[in-house]
């Protein structure tokens, strides 16, 4: 009994962790995910993405203006029900999220969409987080606390830009290699992947600080599971539009970039932006239910968005063969 006490306690404070996630994640999984992505993508195809503003601006604008405001006035009437108030908050702090800087990239890789795009948005807006989301936190939610931005921004550089780019050297040299042996670059960056969700669940429920009320915790599961299907809906509708201009394959980065948060940004971000705050772990709690769920979600409707890709693609094709001229 008195060892199963102390070896609880262990796993509670933080000590016994053996996967070391504050190093495996924060680093090395993240850096392996773009090594791997720079690895795997053809140059012009990097950059050629880079010069796809339209696209960029809707992301960015969708992921860092229009989803916390959606968010705000929505909250506004989750306000008079008795669901937890700081779980109310941290759903607001969801909102504010920058993009993930991996599960954007490795689903919209899954369908066959425009990786390209969706590296530069995951990284472009991360970098933009840095700045963006500590704002947004303060103006939703107010908090005085400095926030480091030189530390984040190199941690960033160097789990991003840096294996990005050590990829795309590497390729240059084993480019030929590549192409006949073709690596499962997809299936490596999805048990990363699956690492950062097992760590991520590890952490929430071992936290001894967090107090739930189950009918709290159920809704907020069902308001989180809505607002991406909702997000992820109206992203293909306007991205879709007859003079939008975006590709099938445009459309699948935007859905997945769009409604996507980042966990390894924004746990560390809330940690520096809320210091001291009593209910930070409840505050937390709705990023941590969102970033797995995102993922599960993506996951389930990849053969779903794939399917409509190739067929819009061919549709499309179609359209554009000229026509043969009849015979008389």
């Amino acid at each position: 009994m008195y060892h199963s006490s102390k070896r609880a306690e262990r796993i509670s404070s933080g000590v016994s962790r053996p996967l070391k996630p504050e190093i495996t994640i924060t680093y090395i999984a993240v850096s392996a995910i773009f090594f791997n992505s720079g690895l795997s993508l053809k140059t012009e195809e990097l950059t050629s993405a880079l010069m796809h503003v339209k696209l960029h601006l809707f992301v960015q604008i969708f992921t860092l203006v229009f989803f916390p405001t959606a968010i705000w006035l929505f909250l506004q009437l989750l306000s008079i029900t008795p669901i937890n108030e700081w779980l109310l908050k941290g759903l607001q702090t969801v909102g504010c999220m920058p993009p993930p800087v991996s599960s954007a990239v490795i689903l919209t890789k899954a369908v066959g969409g425009n990786e390209a795009a969706a590296i530069f948005n995951s990284a472009f807006g991360s970098f933009l987080g840095i700045v963006i989301t500590p704002l947004l936190l303060l103006l939703f939610l107010g908090s005085s606390s400095s926030v480091p931005f030189t530390s984040i921004f190199s941690q960033l550089f160097m789990t991003v830009v840096v294996p990005l780019i050590i990829g795309q050297i590497v390729r240059r040299y084993i480019k030929d290699w590549l192409e006949r042996k073709k690596p499962p670059f997809g299936a490596i960056s999805s048990c990363v992947l699956l690492m950062i969700i097992y760590t991520t669940f590890c952490d929430t429920f071992a936290n001894p600080n967090i107090d739930l009320d189950k009918f709290s915790l159920i809704i907020i599961v069902v308001i989180i599971f809505s607002i991406q299907m909702s997000f992820m809906f109206l992203t293909f509708l306007f991205s879709t539009r007859n003079n939008s201009s975006f590709t099938p394959a445009d459309t699948v980065a935007i859905i997945f970039c769009s409604t996507h948060k980042s966990l390894t940004l924004g746990i560390p971000m809330l940690k520096i932006v809320f210091a001291g705050y009593e209910h930070l772990s409840l505050i937390s709690v709705p990023l941590l239910i969102y970033h797995p769920a995102q993922i599960l979600l993506g996951s389930l409707l990849v053969p779903t968005i794939k399917s409509w890709m190739v067929s819009r693609q061919k549709a499309l094709k179609l359209t554009r063969q000229p026509k043969a001229p009849v015979k008389v």
